[in-house]
């Protein structure tokens, strides 16, 4: 039997955290190994476990989930984050995916999709919940012109930020074949490799070779910054 993936829970809300360790450990895919209601406790955890996800609020004491994702990910490399969190500001959500955070779910979600959204996670895929990614097409069709150099995090609360795309990107979009254009459009659209593979009737696997491929040749690190290259690009 393969290991459980092992979880540690970041929210202030006591009850919250209850209840979501009650849900979580109903599946005996996840072990809730920690929780903690600030960063301070967090690093503290992550200091004695290593777990495979954090799942993460935003609205913190102290320090807000976002500001903490670097430390978080200094602390417990290996592990990825999913933010958890009423916030639907695109600010958050940029500011998120800019520090290193691999999901962005809203509370909102049901049971069923953040249990596959944490497996998709583990498993090295970016999620987004579906309103969100909304969002952020609609930031950068707002600003086109949007250079993809890296954008500070601290910025008014008026201009929104978006996930850095490296400046080489564009010309390197040439180097795609047309196989790995097409999946780039359908990542771009929110398809899992599951979905893009039945889609184009291949392998999950064969899905998986190429996004490692367009995010290599691209010089991204992520699905979600895939997407977001797509979309400022007019590709998508």
């Amino acid at each position: 039997m393969t290991r459980s993936i092992q979880l540690l829970l970041v929210d202030d809300h006591t009850l919250f955290r209850r209840g979501l360790k009650a849900l979580l450990s109903q599946d005996e895919r996840f072990e809730v190994a920690g929780e903690a209601g600030d960063v301070g406790e967090a690093l503290r955890c992550l200091a004695q476990q290593r777990p495979d996800v954090i799942l993460l609020d935003n609205h913190l004491p102290g320090v807000r989930g976002v500001d903490a994702i670097p430390a978080l990910k200094e602390a417990a490399p290996a592990a990825r984050v999913l933010m958890l969190t009423v916030s639907e500001n695109e600010n958050d959500l940029a500011a998120a995916l800019q520090a290193g955070a691999d999901g962005y779910l809203l509370k909102t979600v049901e049971s069923d999709q953040l249990c596959e959204t944490i497996v998709k996670v583990v498993d090295g895929e970016s999620v987004i919940s579906p309103e969100m990614m909304t969002k952020l097409v609609a930031v950068f069709r707002s600003r086109p012109s949007a250079a993809p150099a890296a954008v500070p995090l601290a910025v008014p609360a008026s201009a929104p930020v978006v996930p850095a795309v490296p400046r080489e990107a564009a010309s390197a979009a040439d180097l795609l074949s047309p196989r790995e254009r097409e999946i780039l459009l359908l990542i771009a659209r929110g398809d899992s490799n599951k979905v893009i593979a039945r889609e184009l009737d291949i392998a999950e696997t064969t899905v998986k070779i190429h996004v490692q491929h367009i995010l290599r040749k691209l010089g991204l690190s992520s699905r979600v910054q895939a997407a977001v290259f797509a979309t400022s690009q007019g590709l998508a």
